[in-house]
């Protein structure tokens, strides 16, 4: 796969990047900057080698038109906060805005393109309308970079099609999402430990069918688990749970009782007589929940038991909270888990946190990115690497296109 160094000389060049901006909002007000941020060493480091650069995303997931809800306007505007430097913004994708902005870039300089989702080309599964928008862009480069991992599990126009039409590189945060990745997935450091959460057991059945064969230890947590319990003969009450996915989650629990693979499961859980932080709610054990009540968070013994299993990790993959962790009352076992993996860290072992909700939770429970391994910056797209799937964006650069 061509790294930024196989480009040769940018300086004057026009390098499109494809950047992962796609950061939660409260209005106008960017709530999270740290898609942002992971953005900013590669943008740097072709605007000091004298690049005109040409920054590409989305944001949310507005109907192939605009809408100024998902307006990249903000993220322009803190990208050149944290760049120190003013970021042209274009009102349009490949509009004469987009073609007047990158016309004006100087040496160095960098401008943003409106939300690519703003065309319906960049998301259609019609390979010619979707091919007409990539040649769209390209017109606007000389070069592409693929910075954005939280994308390379879709083909789409900005992340595939445009691979195929220039001279392409995968930008620093790919190439460190894919190295750490292949840690974990090519004779990961033993004992390793993957803790798993979120709310539905369905999005992590290929991640999970395929880590029954790699990882050591398999901790459940989150809303998922209740699929897990009920699958085991308990009751969860009015707990979130897949009934479709039961005979799935025993033949996985069969499996990893005859290969050897621990799934650890809560002995106890926090359960709440409805969907709210205000709402009555006690510890109860994980085989008793009352039919009256729904399980929110892991409890405070099996919290202490997941940080035990992780204590002497040498890997530990981590994707999903433990449960509704925006309500305090519901936080604790995510947090528990999450100075669990610090320990590790601080210890020596590989800790990746997996992106999406997970990041989101590190954060809002007053983690610092620094205190772990890695943080993803793709859920969805790390979780389909593990599962061993083709993801498109990193794909076409096994081809010879571009």
């Amino acid at each position: 796969m061509k790294t930024l160094a196989e480009l040769g000389d940018l300086r004057g060049k026009r390098v499109l990047v494809r950047s992962d901006l796609n950061v939660p909002l409260d209005g106008q007000t960017i709530t999270d900057d740290g898609r942002i941020r992971a953005s900013l060493p590669t943008i740097t480091q072709l605007t000091q080698a004298g690049a005109r650069v040409v920054v590409c995303a989305h944001l949310g997931r507005p109907k192939g038109a605009p809408d100024p809800q998902f307006s990249l306007a903000p993220v322009a505007a803190r990208l050149g906060e944290l760049l120190g430097t003013d970021v042209a913004f274009a009102d349009d994708t490949v509009g004469e805005s987009a073609r007047s902005t990158v016309e004006a870039l100087q040496d160095g300089q960098v401008a943003l393109l409106e939300n690519l989702r703003f065309n319906p080309g960049e998301t259609s599964k019609d390979e010619a309308e979707r091919g007409a928008f990539a040649d769209q862009l390209a017109q606007l480069a000389d070069a592409y970079v693929s910075d954005g991992f939280g994308v390379v599990h879709r083909a789409q126009a900005s992340v595939y099609d445009i691979a195929t039409r220039l001279p392409a590189a995968m930008g620093g945060l790919v190439q460190t999402e894919v190295d750490v990745l292949q840690r974990l997935t090519s004779d990961p450091e033993r004992p390793y430990a993957v803790v798993l959460g979120g709310a539905k057991v369905s999005d992590k059945l290929g991640v999970i069918d395929n880590l029954l064969g790699t990882a050591d230890r398999l901790l459940i947590g989150g809303g998922m688990v209740f699929t897990f319990l009920k699958a085991q003969g308990h009751e969860v009450g009015k707990s979130l749970l897949e009934e479709d996915q039961l005979a799935t989650v025993t033949e996985y629990l069969e499996r990893a009782e005859r290969d050897g693979v621990e799934i650890i499961l809560p002995t106890d859980v926090v359960a709440a007589t409805e969907f709210s932080a205000d709402a009555e709610h006690e510890v109860v054990a994980a085989d008793a929940i009352p039919a009256d009540r729904m399980g929110l968070d892991i409890g405070p013994d099996s919290a202490k038991h997941f940080a035990d299993k992780l204590a002497d990790c040498r890997t530990v993959f981590w994707n999903g909270p433990m449960g509704a962790f925006e309500m305090a009352p519901y936080a604790s076992g995510t947090e528990t888990v999450a100075r669990a993996l610090v320990e590790a860290t601080k210890g020596g072992a590989l800790t990746v946190v997996g992106g999406g909700d997970s990041a989101a939770a590190v954060r809002q429970l007053g983690f610092a990115d620094s205190d772990f391994g890695h943080i993803s910056t793709g859920g969805g797209a790390s979780l389909e690497y593990l599962e061993g799937k083709e993801l498109p964006g990193l794909s076409v650069f096994d081809g010879e296109e571009g």
